[in-house]
């Protein structure tokens, strides 16, 4: 294109421009006046048939479109305008010239509105039925402490046994006092016999933090306070957690249940022909070696049983495994299996989580002392070596015990029914689902154990969703259950579907037990539970209680570095003055 060709443009935008810069300066220009104020309509372009160029209406067109019209008015032919879009495509880019704007130009993401709701939504349940019913006391010092009388002759409880009362006249009884070295005989009826225990239990500090840097709180600023957004979750999260050591932390200090004890025994096996439904083994090479952990809810586990011998299998097979022995207090129980022909060690021993878990209900762990291998064996995963505990935090198993017990820690209510010494409840362990030919069973059981025991009346049972569903499922489907499940007619139409149990009543002592759904209770795991205690003068206003010399105290931390940081603190422990009031069942298997 000659100079000559592009005179009208250089008296508009100057005399020393090339080609591409007049190309440039051309469709700024055409920008600058579709940007500007203007009761014009339609689109507008540039007219090069005079001197110097006016605006004038066009119908439609992009900027190439003004562009071409505006040199092909000057005369340019096809050879001329194809350098002209060449030159203005590098100079202001090939998809400003071939490109409308779309829901994807002239960026990616497209220039269109973000459509986005505040605040946040919080969709994580705060659950904590045990720390909403059991009372909260004011402590004081380092610990709490408390005397009982757990038995006098007569109550059959605390080891005190029976006497009679009867006598003659005259009766010489040895009344000199305990340790004396000359007896006293004097002519009175029997003496009685007390039995008792002095509880100190230490208080314990518990906390959670959070943190957040200053630019993430001034970056959420109109759409969400994330500094009170810290506070809350902060205060969510320790209730929670509190929550879980009240059902099944322990400590070590003393006082405390202490850590779980390894599985005693070795862990045996036997290979046997896939049954009906059952998935045969994978994966093996010769023979299968296992190791157990016992479990102490979602805080941890037990330090490893010592490994089986080698159980050979063929194709085709399932193994079938046995815990020798039940280790006290644990919730359940984690299988580790690895294969060859000889142990290759712990460094390829992996959690199992087969579908020996019917329905999925129990993945990775067993409540019973028995579980068949199916499936492929797992060839990564956790170890016995490293278990990863639920808080992401590495344990080493060998040198902290698998943290199933820590110093920072009380009892809660599943190490004080299941392991504390002189103050244990019934345990039951059923290795076995519900009943369903006699539904209830196993509850009536604990009932009379304890009655008998204590003279215990419970007022709760707590058990896990599966369980709960189970137990109410166990009432139907049999003929040989005493219930029966009717439709009356008026509920011929909208008949609502399914059966629940809501209680259970006691037939020792004819009191109706509510049955109630725990969130963090292990599935495998019943609690009946006695709060309140029907006997007079024994001076327990409830047989559990928390007491802390400081409650929950909200922190908001001085500014040192850019971070907003807060904190919730308390200190104390849970008591239980009257354990043995309650009872657990456990080993509850899942329904297929």
């Amino acid at each position: 294109m000659s100079t000559g060709t592009y005179g009208d443009l250089r008296d508009l935008f100057g005399a020393k421009l090339s080609p591409a810069e007049l190309t440039t300066a051309a469709v700024n220009y055409k920008m600058a006046v579709d940007g500007a104020p203007s009761t014009v309509k339609g689109d507008v372009g540039l007219d090069m048939s005079s001197k110097h160029p006016a605006l004038t209406k066009t119908v439609g067109g992009n900027a190439k479109d003004v562009l071409f019209k505006a040199f092909g008015s000057m005369g340019a032919d096809a050879g001329q305008l194809a350098a002209i879009e060449a030159a203005a495509a590098q100079a202001l880019g090939a998809d400003f010239l071939a490109k409308d704007i779309t829901t994807t130009s002239p960026v990616p993401a497209g220039l269109v509105a973000y459509d986005l709701e505040s605040p946040a939504k919080m969709l994580a349940p705060v659950l904590t039925p045990m720390r909403n019913r059991i009372p909260r006391n004011k402590g004081m010092g380092t610990s709490h402490k408390f005397k009982r009388i757990t038995g006098i002759t007569g109550s059959g409880t605390g080891g005190v046994g029976v006497v009679h009362p009867g006598f003659s006249d005259p009766s010489q009884v040895n009344f000199a006092n305990p340790g004396s070295a000359n007896p006293l005989w004097l002519n009175r009826p029997k003496k009685i016999s007390l039995a008792g225990d002095d509880v100190s239990l230490p208080y314990v500090q518990f906390g959670l933090s959070g943190e957040q840097s200053f630019f993430t709180y001034l970056t959420a600023m109109g759409f969400q306070d994330t500094r009170e957004l810290d506070r809350q979750s902060t205060l969510f999260s320790s209730m929670m957690t509190e929550e879980r050591v009240i059902l099944y932390g322990r400590g070590t200090a003393g006082g405390y249940a202490g850590a779980l004890a390894a599985p005693s025994g070795t862990p045996t096996g036997s290979a046997r022909t896939a049954a009906t439904g059952e998935t045969a083994l994978t994966g093996f090479t010769t023979n299968v070696y296992v190791k157990v952990v016992a479990e102490s809810g979602e805080f941890g586990v037990s330090a490893a049983s010592s490994a089986s011998a080698g159980i050979a299998v063929s194709t085709g097979q399932v193994v079938d495994i046995t815990i020798p022995n039940p280790v006290v207090g644990a919730t359940g129980y984690q299988i580790f299996v690895s294969t060859g022909s000889s142990d290759p060690g712990d460094a390829s021993r992996y959690l199992y989580r087969g579908p020996a878990f019917p329905n999925g209900l129990s993945i990775g762990r067993t409540p019973t002392l028995t579980l068949t291998l199916q499936g492929a064996l797992p060839t990564t995963g956790s170890t016995v070596a490293a278990w990863t505990a639920t808080d992401g935090t590495s344990l080493n198993l060998a040198s902290v015990d698998g943290q199933s017990a820590v110093a920072n820690s009380y009892d809660g209510i599943i190490p004080w029914i299941h392991s504390v010494a002189s103050t244990t409840g019934y345990v039951g362990r059923l290795n076995a689902p519900f009943s369903t030919s006699n539904p209830g069973a196993e509850f009536q059981q604990a009932f009379a154990k304890t009655w008998d025991n204590t003279r215990a009346d419970p007022e709760e049972i707590f058990l896990s969703g599966q369980d709960r569903m189970q137990i109410s499922n166990s009432l139907r489907g049999q003929s040989a259950s005493n219930y029966r499940l009717e439709i009356s007619e008026d509920q011929l139409a909208g008949v609502k579907l399914g059966s629940v149990v809501t209680a259970i009543l006691n037939q020792v002592t004819g009191r109706v037990v509510d049955m109630r759904v725990h969130p963090y209770l292990p599935q495998g795991n019943a609690i009946i539970l006695q709060s309140s205690i029907t006997q007079p003068n024994v001076n327990i206003s409830n047989a559990w209680k928390i007491w802390n010399v400081q409650d929950y105290m909200a922190i908001d931390w001085p500014v040192i570095q850019l971070s907003y940081d807060c904190s919730v603190y308390w200190t104390g422990t849970l008591a239980a003055e009257a354990p043995d009031r309650s009872s657990m069942l456990v080993g509850i298997q899942p329904a297929n």
